[in-house]
């Protein structure tokens, strides 16, 4: 196609699930959400739009009749179809994002203190006599006290581990990312929850991998899921997160994680098993790695329990060999953690900072939870009582999209389910949206206790007027 008559707007689709037009008419919506869509902007038109992305001509029509039956858009004879402006007397421009609750922060209490420490530390490591050391190129998989300063840290969940095992990512992400190209190959696949950390689908997507979702239920994937799905299509790798998943909050009971284990070792299946939330819980579920050590690959990042900025992950190898093989990849990826974090994550585990901030973030991470609990409604509301985030099931009447851009556009931002969806890994799977039309609601980042009632309360306030405006079907 040449450049000139190239569509306007043109939607990622390699990450979506599901069918097709409905992705599609999910990315409109995100578009309009963001901005990237304007109020009056004219789309492609049906035939330009399907010529860029090589779609049948039948699948946009669908997604552009879908869009507009959420109210996105509109369509007029002989002018072509434009992104729906807002009604008649509300401003064109979109508001601040008052209080941001898409966003998977931990919660900072006063009690944490994390300013002031924070100040302290860095002062105190600028007085290290050793400073230029610090300041120059360390090895790839982090320095010898960090890395059994994570050994340290990790103890409570793997008894027995030593440092020799250990890996200093740069942020989980980061951890991600090398594990993804170390343990699969471009073009192969790699299992997860039918829902997942968008982190992960974005990482595969860079890395040419393609990911596919297990049915879940309350506690998470299913084992029989796993098992056939293992068997039918080889998959080089799983990935999972059994404690407080994200975006569900389903954690797998001891009984589920033993049989996804046995399914594990049965396959000789390589993992890798993200335990952002594990050290929340104040009596932490053992990981899979303590069950099938020989299989997976563990991951720990600090930034849900102290905080993002610090982007100091630790990655535990299923043995010191392939700990080595890790390491390369962390070394053409980041080339090494960020040494100054480091050595404030190192300082901390060791002399119990750590866990006191742990213990504040995690006493208000449970009033928020309380707090969520009174004002949302309790039968489509799943949690975690110690958790950074809930997952607030919509009535089938109310589409996530379209009531997350609601609420947007009154000042609040939450994440629509779809964001989270992967491609059904079972052959006869259908998209169901029933699955994916909840809210991902964190509950860490609004400023504090008020701030979060407030916003709760709008959000609790929109479902109820959903109720009242929606028709009797018959």
């Amino acid at each position: 196609m040449k450049s000139s008559a190239a569509p306007s707007w043109l939607p990622d689709l390699e990450r979506s699930g599901g069918p097709i037009y409905l992705s599609l008419a999910d990315a409109l919506g995100a578009a309009v959400t963001s901005g990237a869509l304007k109020p009056g902007e004219r789309l492609p038109t049906h035939r330009a739009l399907a010529s860029a992305l090589d779609l049948d001509l039948t699948t946009v029509t669908r997604a552009y009749g879908e869009a507009r039956r959420r109210g996105l858009i509109d369509a007029a004879a002989g002018r072509g179809t434009f992104v729906r402006p807002p009604p008649k007397g509300q401003d064109d421009r979109r508001p601040a994002v008052e209080v941001d609750l898409s966003m998977n922060l931990p919660p900072h209490p006063p009690a944490a203190e994390i300013s002031a420490r924070l100040s302290q530390t860095m002062a105190a490591i600028l007085r290290r006599p050793d400073l230029p050391q610090l300041l120059s190129y360390h090895p790839s998989a982090g320095s010898a006290d960090d890395r059994s300063a994570g050994a340290e840290w990790l103890s409570p969940l793997l008894p027995g581990l030593t440092a020799a095992r250990v890996l200093v990512a740069g942020g989980g992400q980061a951890a991600l990312m090398s594990l993804l190209t170390t343990l699969v190959p471009g073009g192969g696949t790699i299992l997860t929850e039918a829902m997942t950390y968008p982190g992960l689908r974005a990482a595969a997507s860079q890395a040419g991998i393609v990911p596919l979702g297990l049915d879940m239920d309350a506690e998470g994937l299913l084992p029989d899921a796993l098992d056939e799905a293992c068997a039918r299509l080889k998959p080089a790798a799983l990935y999972t997160i059994p404690t407080i998943q994200n975006p569900t909050t389903a954690t797998m009971s001891p009984a589920r994680r033993a049989a996804v284990a046995e399914v594990i070792r049965r396959h000789r299946l390589p993992v890798i098993e993200d335990d952002a939330y594990g050290l929340l819980p104040d009596q932490p579920p053992a990981p899979l790695a303590t069950l099938v050590p020989e299989h997976v690959w563990y991951v720990a990042t600090l930034s849900k329990c102290l905080f993002p900025a610090l982007r100091v992950a630790y990655v535990v190898a299923p043995d010191q060999r392939r700990a080595t093989r890790a390491q390369a990849a962390l070394r053409a990826t980041v080339q090494m953690p960020p040494p100054l974090s480091a050595a404030v994550a190192t300082r901390w585990i060791g002399d119990g900072t750590a866990h006191e901030i742990v213990t504040a973030i995690r006493r208000e991470a449970r009033a928020r939870q309380d707090l969520a609990r009174r004002l949302l409604p309790p039968d489509v509301l799943d949690a975690h009582p110690e958790g950074h985030h809930v997952w607030l099931r919509l009535s089938p009447t109310c589409d996530a999209a379209t009531f997350a851009d609601r609420i947007r556009r009154s000042g609040l931002a939450v994440v629509p389910g779809g964001a989270f969806a992967v491609a059904p890994a079972a052959a006869s799977a259908t998209h169901d949206r029933r699955a994916d039309n909840a809210l991902r609601i964190s509950l860490g980042a609004a400023r504090n206790l008020d701030t979060l009632d407030g916003a709760l309360t709008r959000i609790a306030a929109a479902m109820d007027e959903d109720q009242e405006t929606t028709p009797e079907i018959v």
